[in-house]
């Protein structure tokens, strides 16, 4: 909420103001904003009248959220027509971590937004991720199966050690070895805020270059090494079966073969 939005009989006070009972407050909410249509330059990997599946960079936020005005994927989403579920999230049943890279479906009908949150929640979508973590796991595939919440302590992070948790399972295979670093393919089998991160790190497999879970600056990276390359699933409408991949951005690519020669 700005500053001035809440008034004590009829003026403006700091935030540290005490009550002494009586007074009369007044609250002044912020218009609702209609989410406005953007052109932005976006990779489509598959596209019919149905749904939608991008390729999102690393740095586009996928649903506005607080003051920030910039324009996120949603925006540029409504301009390809996505459809269904809430205005401000047009046709959108999955998510991304603004630094995440990668696949995302996107509905452009409220039957097909139906359908594929069913999906989504029936875990019949195969959600499959690139990763690189600093160590080395004990087994060649695991299971991890960890509930997520907010942190206790830090409301912005979540965690295991939670007030408020629900069911996460994220599977991992070896897909290669590097020194002191090991590139995962991680497969999600819910769909937590943060969770390949957080349960990453509670294995002690931390994502590298991941500012928050993970280790920060590795392989002088900008952000966390975590691409969603794959992504395979039912068409909702045809029947048809989409197994869609995505290739290593740029960055992460070479970062991966700086870690190769490290």
């Amino acid at each position: 909420m700005t500053a001035g939005a809440v008034l004590v009989d009829g003026r403006p006070r700091p935030k540290s103001h005490r009550l002494a009972g009586g007074e009369e407050l007044t609250v002044e909410l912020p218009e609702a904003r209609e989410l406005q249509a953007v052109e932005l330059s976006l990779t489509i990997v598959h596209e019919d009248e149905h749904l939608i599946v991008v390729d999102k960079p690393a740095g586009l936020v996928v649903h506005p959220a607080g003051p920030d005005e910039r324009p996120t994927l949603a925006h540029g989403l409504l301009a390809l027509g996505a459809a269904g579920g809430d205005p401000d999230r047009p046709g959108i049943v999955h998510r991304l971590d603004r630094d995440t890279s990668g696949l995302l479906v996107v509905a452009r009908s409220e039957e097909a937004y139906e359908s594929l949150t069913r999906a989504i929640r029936d875990r019949e979508v195969e959600r499959r991720y690139l990763a690189l973590v600093v160590g080395e796991p004990r087994s060649r595939t695991g299971r991890i199966t960890a509930p997520i919440g907010r942190d206790r302590r830090d409301r912005t992070r979540r965690s295991l050690d939670t007030e408020t948790p629900r069911d996460a399972v994220t599977w991992f295979e070896l897909r290669e070895r590097l020194g002191r670093r090991t590139l995962l393919e991680v497969r999600l089998e819910t769909g937590r805020t943060h969770q390949i991160r957080v349960h990453l790190e509670a294995i002690g497999l931390p994502v590298s270059g991941d500012p928050v879970y993970g280790v920060a600056g590795d392989l002088d990276l900008g952000r966390q090494f975590l691409h969603a390359h794959r992504l395979r699933f039912t068409h909702p409408l045809t029947g048809e079966t989409l197994d869609l991949s995505s290739p290593l951005p740029v960055d992460l690519e070479a970062a991966l073969d700086r870690a190769r020669t490290a």
